[in-house]
């Protein structure tokens, strides 16, 4: 687990400014917070090295795309001993987008983005299930996204 970093409060200010937009200019970072655009690229840069800020991304809508399904499905082990066999095998999946390692009634909770159902049920039928380790899953499709976000930095 990550030691927790110290942040202050431009730190704090310009997280929250990148966290909304990772493509804004330094220098509307550097307007916005009063100081110049090279103590912004300093922080950002100390951040980066600090692990608080691990990266960024453009988001791929995948409706756009044609991935039109969006499920979640929480897997049962056979064995704890199993997960790491198991985890190696998951990530071999490209319609698995994310994975957790959960408390809880499921060993892992993993949400996968698919074209249809009819593809949700052959990733289901003819990869997963095909696991050795995997005992068994249960799946909630996602019928709508209503909204994601950043965490508030405080």
């Amino acid at each position: 687990m990550a030691e927790h970093q110290h942040i202050d409060d431009l730190d704090k200010k310009i997280l929250t400014l990148v966290s909304k937009n990772a493509r804004v200019p330094y220098l509307e970072v550097a307007r916005e917070c009063n100081v110049s655009g090279a103590a912004i690229h300093q922080r950002i840069q100390r951040l980066i090295k600090m692990g608080v800020i691990t990266g960024s991304e453009f988001i791929i809508n995948p409706k756009s795309v044609g991935l039109s399904t969006c499920a979640y499905m929480g897997i049962y082990l056979q064995k704890a001993a199993l997960f790491n066999e198991v985890l190696t095998k998951l990530k071999e999946i490209p319609e698995i987008v994310e994975c957790h390692y959960t408390t809880g009634e499921y060993s892992l909770f993993i949400k996968v983005v698919t074209r249809d159902n009819e593809h949700l049920k052959d990733i289901l039928g003819t990869r997963l299930q095909k696991i050795d380790g995997i005992e068994r899953t249960e799946t909630f499709i996602s019928l709508e996204e209503n909204f994601k976000r950043q965490f508030t930095i405080t």
